[in-house]
């Protein structure tokens, strides 16, 4: 019980930190991580800097085609997160140990910069990024790369993400998040040190494409499809 309220704990101060750099504004975006035989993850439609510990479900991590409730909230009218069959695509395909979901503006307004700000991008968009010293910070890359990160559309319900983001996956075996059309991000890692890692690297490598898009706008800040 101790290791699960740490984690569970864990989830809780991570969630307050993303809200704090506009992560998870308004109920939006999520967490999970997996640890042992269990997978953590915060609910869904709630305010994310506020679940406690015991807001948190914990999830059977052998069982990996379905969410499979080992201890569900304290709160029985909390419902598991939205985003649980994104977070599962992650953990069968690539072996992930925490993913996160980030609705932060900059994934956003840089995935624009390739779809042109449409929601349904033709197949193998990506954002293409290079040049920057922040590239070293995602997953066996150096700052002398080229990183093709996959846009996926955007669809009414998070589960319907399903498909596209696990093909994204399969397609960009070299990279560890998918982003999503005028929605947010997706990232994942071995544990949630790597994942939140990622995330940060990449948040800031958006920002960094979009401001510098703004100041001298090419078509070498970033590319369209594969």
């Amino acid at each position: 019980m101790a290791a699960d309220v740490d984690i569970a704990e864990l989830i809780c101060a991570l969630c307050r930190q993303f809200y704090g750099l506009g992560w998870v504004s308004g109920t939006g975006g999520g967490i999970s991580i997996r640890e042992g035989d269990a997978i953590y993850m915060a609910p869904s439609g709630v305010q994310k800097e506020r679940i406690a510990p015991q807001d948190v479900f914990v999830l059977d991590a052998r069982v990996l085609d379905r969410a499979a409730v080992v201890r569900p909230p304290a709160d029985a009218s909390l419902r598991l997160s939205e985003c649980a069959p994104l977070f599962y695509a992650a953990y069968r395909e690539r072996g992930a140990g925490a993913v996160l979901h980030s609705h932060s503006l900059w994934p956003v307004l840089a995935a624009q910069l390739v779809t042109g700000g449409s929601a349904t991008p033709p197949p193998h968009t990506v954002l293409r990024l290079r040049g920057y010293e922040m590239l070293k910070g995602l997953r066996g890359k150096s700052s002398f790369d080229e990183v093709a990160i996959p846009v996926v559309p955007n669809t009414r319900r998070e589960s319907e993400l399903t498909d596209s983001l696990t093909a994204a996956l399969r397609e960009h075996p070299d990279v560890d998040a998918v982003l999503v059309a005028g929605h947010g991000v997706y990232v994942w890692g071995r544990d949630w040190i790597e994942a939140k890692t990622q995330a940060e690297c990449l948040d800031w490598l958006c920002r960094a494409a979009v401001e510098s898009h703004r100041l001298q706008p090419t078509p070498s800040v970033a590319g369209a499809s594969a």
